[in-house]
C-alpha cells in the first residue's frame, strides 16, 4: 500500500507518524526496547498530546533478529499466528557503550545509534551493511476511512535484488513490484497468488519475513525506489531480518524458524497420471490408460482421481459415485496390483447437496457469519459451507471422513482451493478473520496431512497442495495451479515455482502440458522433459487427457525417455530431497541460489539447479531453440557428452528428446541399474558417473541414500595420476564407474579407472 504522494508528499487523507528521535533505551541481556517519538523534542511541553512508538528488539534464534514496531499496544490478539521454533530463552547479547546499543545474534548485528536521529542498522559477521532502517522508515499511518496501518522500510543497496514472496508468476526479480500478500485463487497469469509468503531473500545474503499471518502489503521499490516498504492494518508490525552470508544460509535459518518440509515418500517421485478434470471417466477409462502406459513402456507410479469421482453437487461428501465407480474397494485392488499408488481430490468445502452438510453444520463444524448463520456461497459448489479447522472437532470429524478411503486404498490426496476463504465470519477459536483468511489453508494442508503420517506412517505422507502460508513447506507437495496449455504458461509457471523455492519451499510440481485448454503437441513434448526434470512429475489437465498418446507417437517417446532418466537419476535425486528436508534448500534451485557470486545467474528465471550438480533448461519453442547461461567450470550434457566451459551464454537446438541438462564439474552422480520405477534397489549395481575437475587434488565423494532419506553408502573418488580410486563404505555389493566421456570399470569395495 502506498501512503506517499511522490517523494514530497503525503496521499490526500493520510496522516503518518513517523519515528523520529530515541527518548530512551531499556536494555535487557537479550534484547532491548526502545521509544522514539514521532517529532523533535526540544522542550518538556513537546512530550504532550504527541504519540511514542515502541521498537523491542530480540533474537528468537541465532542469525536472526526480530524487531517489533507498536503503536497502541493494548489491542487484543485473537489470532491465528504463525508457529514459530525459537530457541529456549531466546538468543543474541546486547551490549550498550555510551549512545550505541547493539544486539548480536550470530553472525548479525543491530545497531541503535540514540545520537542522531532514528535509524536501525543491520550488519553481517565482517560489519558489511546489510540494509537499514533510515528516517522515516518506521512509522504508523492513519487514514481517512478510520483504518490504522504500521510500516517499516529498508534500504535496498545499489545492484540489490529481491526474491521470494511465495509462488509469483510475474517477473522473478520482484523489484519495482507491488506484492499482496493475500490469497487468491486467480490462475497463473495474473499479479495473484495461490500461494502467499511474507518473506523476501536479498542478493545481498539476509531474508526479511514479515510475522503476520493476515494482509501484508510490500511496496519492492515501488513507492520509495531505494526501499523495501511493507505494511500491514494493525497497531502492530513484526519482523525479522535473517542472516546469510549466503543465500542457501538464508533459506537453512528461516525454514529453522518457520519449519522444514517433510520427506516425500519415494515412490511420490514418479510419475503420476491424472483423470483430469471435467472429462469423463469411469474404471474402464482410467484401466486403459493405466494398461495403455504400461503397453507403451512408460513406467506409472501414481494414478489420480480428480472431483469427480465423486458425485455432482455433492464436494465434498467422500462417497464414490456409484453410477460411475460401483466397485471402488475391487477397482483400487486392482490397480494396485498393478504397481500403483492412489490419489484422491478433496477440498474443504461441503456442498448444501452432500449429506454431510447437514451433519456438520449441526456439530457446530461449518463458519458462521456473525449472526449465528451457516455462511455459504454458490461459487464452485452449489451452497457449499466452509469445514472450520479451529475446532479440534471439526478436524477430527473430517480426518474421520477421510479415513475410509484410506482403509479403501487411497494412498495420499490432492487438497485443492483454500484460497477464497471470506472475512465476514465468526471462527469457533474466536480468531481475527482477516488473519485467518491466508492462514486457513495452513490448517487445512496440516489437518490431512497428520491423518496421513497417522494412518500409514513418517515418511510416507505426501499430498499434492495447491495453496500455502508460511510455514506450509512442512506438508509437501505443492503444484503450481491452473496454467494455460501454452509456451507462456509453462514459462510463468517455472518463474512461479523458484520463486515459492526461495520462500522455502523444497518441493514443488505442476501440470504437465498445462491445465486449461489442450496444448498443442509440442507444448506438451517440451512440457514432459520440464515436468520429468522437476521435484514431482504429474500429467493432469482440465477438459481434455494428458495421456502421451493424444498427443502422437512422439510424445509417448518423450514420456518414456524421461521417466525413464527419472527414476535412474533417483538416488541423486532422492539425496537433493534428503538434504531439502534436513536443510530447507529446495530440489528445484534458482540459479542464485548456488551461484550467489555470478551476477549473469541473480535474474536468470528460465532455467535451475535440479539439487547442486544438475542444470536444467526448459526449452520453451516448438523449434528447439534456447538460450542457457553456463556458469564457470567446466559442464556435460548428460545426454549427449559434449563439453562446455562457462562462464558462456549459449544458444542451442534441440529436439524434442533432449534440452539443456548439464552435469556441473566435479560432480559425481549415482545412477540406479533400475530404470522400471522410482523406489527401486540402488545398491544394486548403480552407476557413479564422475565429471573430473581439472588438478591433481581432485577429489569428491557421493551419496546414495535409502528409502528414509539416511545415507545407506557412501562413495569417495580421488584422483590418483591418470586414474580414479573409488572407495565404498557401507555396503559390499558391486557397482560401477563411468568418467564422463571416458572409461567404465565394476567391483566391489574399491574400483579404480583410467582417466584417460
Amino acid at each position: 500500500m502506498k501512503f506517499t504522494d511522490g517523494f514530497w508528499l503525503v496521499r490526500e487523507g493520510v496522516h503518518l507518524s513517523y519515528a523520529t528521535e530515541v527518548r530512551d533505551v531499556r536494555a535487557q541481556s537479550k534484547r532491548f526496547t526502545a521509544h522514539a517519538a514521532v517529532k523533535k523534542v526540544t522542550r518538556r511541553g513537546d512530550t504532550l498530546n504527541a504519540p511514542l512508538i515502541t521498537v523491542d528488539c530480540f533474537s528468537p534464534a541465532e542469525g536472526v533478529i526480530g524487531v517489533r514496531v507498536t503503536h497502541h499496544a493494548g489491542r487484543r490478539h485473537p489470532g491465528p499466528g504463525f508457529a514459530l521454533h525459537e530457541a529456549d530463552g531466546g538468543a543474541g547479547e546486547v551490549r550498550q557503550d555510551g549512545a550505541v546499543t547493539e544486539l548480536t545474534s550470530g553472525p548479525l548485528t543491530l545497531r541503535l545509534d540514540r545520537s542522531g536521529p532514528w535509524g536501525l542498522t543491520f550488519h553481517d559477521a565482517d560489519g558489511r551493511e546489510l540494509t537499514r532502517a533510515d528516517a522515516k522508515s518506521t512509522a504508523f499511518a492513519t487514514t481517512g476511512d478510520g483504518a490504522h496501518h504500521m510500516l517499516s522500510r529498508l534500504a535496498l543497496g545499489v545492484g540489490e535484488n529481491i526474491y521470494g514472496l511465495g509462488e509469483r508468476f510475474t517477473p522473478f526479480v520482484k523489484n519495482g513490484q507491488v506484492v499482496d500478500v493475500w490469497q487468491a485463487d486467480g490462475g497463473t497469469s495474473s499479479e495473484q497468488a495461490y500461494k502467499n509468503i511474507p518473506f523476501y531473500l536479498s542478493s545481498r545474503g539476509y531474508g526479511i519475513f514479515v510475522n503476520h499471518p493476515g494482509a501484508v502489503s510490500f511496496e519492492v521499490g515501488s513507492e520509495s525506489v531505494g526501499q523495501v516498504q511493507f505494511s500491514v492494518e494493525d497497531q502492530t508490525l513484526e519482523y525479522y531480518v535473517v542472516a546469510g552470508p549466503t543465500p542457501k544460509d538464508v533459506l537453512g535459518r528461516y525454514t529453522a524458524l518457520t519449519g522444514r518440509p517433510a520427506l516425500p515418500p519415494v515412490w511420490s517421485f514418479g510419475l503420476w497420471l491424472s483423470t483430469s478434470f471435467t472429462t469423463s471417466y469411469d474404471e474402464a477409462t482410467v484401466t486403459s490408460f493405466v494398461d495403455g502406459m504400461a503397453e507403451r513402456g512408460i513406467p506409472l507410479s501414481v494414478f489420480h482421481f480428480d472431483c469427480f469421482w465423486m458425485r455432482e453437487y455433492q464436494w465434498c461428501d467422500f462417497e464414490w459415485d456409484p453410477d460411475v465407480f460401483p466397485d471402488p474397494e475391487g477397482m483400487l485392488k486392482r490397480l494396485k496390483e498393478k504397481g500403483l499408488r492412489i490419489s484422491a481430490w478433496i477440498n474443504p468445502y461441503i456442498a448444501q447437496k452432500s449429506p454431510l452438510f447437514d451433519e456438520a453444520a449441526e456439530l457446530g463444524h461449518l463458519v458462521r457469519k456473525p449472526n449465528g448463520d451457516v455462511w455459504q456461497w454458490d461459487l464452485w459448489q452449489a451452497g457449499m459451507g466452509l469445514v472450520d479447522f479451529t475446532s479440534p472437532d471439526a478436524r477430527a470429524w473430517f480426518q474421520a471422513k477421510l479415513k475410509p478411503l484410506l482403509d479403501q486404498g487411497v494412498d495420499c490426496f490432492k487438497t485443492d482451493f483454500g484460497e477464497r476463504i471470506p472475512t465476514d465470519v465468526v471462527w469457533h477459536d474466536g480468531s481475527d478473520p482477516e488473519r485467518m483468511h491466508n492462514y486457513y489453508t495452513h490448517l487445512y494442508n496440516q489437518t490431512v496431512f497428520e491423518l496421513l503420517e497417522r494412518e500409514r506412517g513418517r515418511g510416507e505422507a505426501v499430498l499434492f497442495a495447491r495453496s500455502a502460508t508460511a510455514g506450509g513447506q512442512q506438508f509437501p507437495v505443492h503444484w503450481g495451479g491452473d496454467c494455460w496449455s501454452s509456451f507462456g504458461a509453462m514459462a510463468e509457471s517455472l518463474r512461479g515455482g523458484l520463486s515459492l523455492s526461495l520462500s522455502g519451499f523444497g518441493f514443488w510440481s505442476h501440470d504437465i502440458g498445462g491445465f486449461e485448454g489442450t496444448p498443442d503437441p509440442a507444448v506438451f513434448k517440451r512440457w514432459l522433459a520440464f515436468g520429468l526434470l522437476s521435484s514431482h512429475s504429474r500429467l493432469h489437465g482440465s477438459s481434455s487427457y494428458r495421456v502421451p498418446w493424444e498427443f502422437g507417437d512422439e510424445a509417448v517417446d518423450v514420456a518414456r525417455r524421461f521417466t525413464l532418466l527419472k527414476h535412474r537419476l533417483m538416488p541423486y535425486l532422492y539425496g537433493a530431497a534428503a538434504e531439502a528436508h534436513r536443510t530447507g534448500v529446495p530440489m528445484m534451485r534458482p540459479m542464485v541460489l548456488e551461484f550467489p557470486g555470478d551476477p549473469a545467474c541473480r535474474p536468470l528465471d528460465r532455467q535451475y539447479m535440479l539439487g547442486p550438480d544438475l542444470l536444467v533448461a526448459p526449452v520453451f519453442s516448438e523449434d528447439g531453440e534456447v538460450e542457457v547461461y553456463l556458469p564457470e567450470g567446466t559442464w556435460t550434457h548428460l545426454l549427449s557428452g559434449e563439453r562446455v566451459t562457462g562462464p558462456a551464454w549459449r544458444t542451442e537446438r534441440h529436439g524434442f528428446d533432449s534440452l539443456p541438462l548439464y552435469v556441473r564439474e566435479g560432480a559425481v552422480l549415482p545412477l540406479a541399474a533400475d530404470d522400471q520405477r522410482p523406489d527401486g534397489d540402488w545398491l544394486d549395481t548403480p552407476t557413479l558417473l564422475v565429471h573430473p575437475a581439472a588438478g591433481a587434488d581432485y577429489a569428491a565423494e557421493t551419496v546414495v541414500p535409502d528409502a528414509t532419506g539416511v545415507p545407506a553408502a557412501t562413495f569417495r573418488v580421488r584422483r590418483e595420476g591418470e586414474v580414479l580410486r573409488v572407495t565404498a563404505e557401507g555396503t559390499d555389493r558391486p557397482f560401477a564407474v563411468q568418467v564422463a566421456g571416458g572409461a567404465r570399470a565394476e567391483g566391489t569395495g574399491e574400483v579404480t579407472v583410467p582417466l584417460a
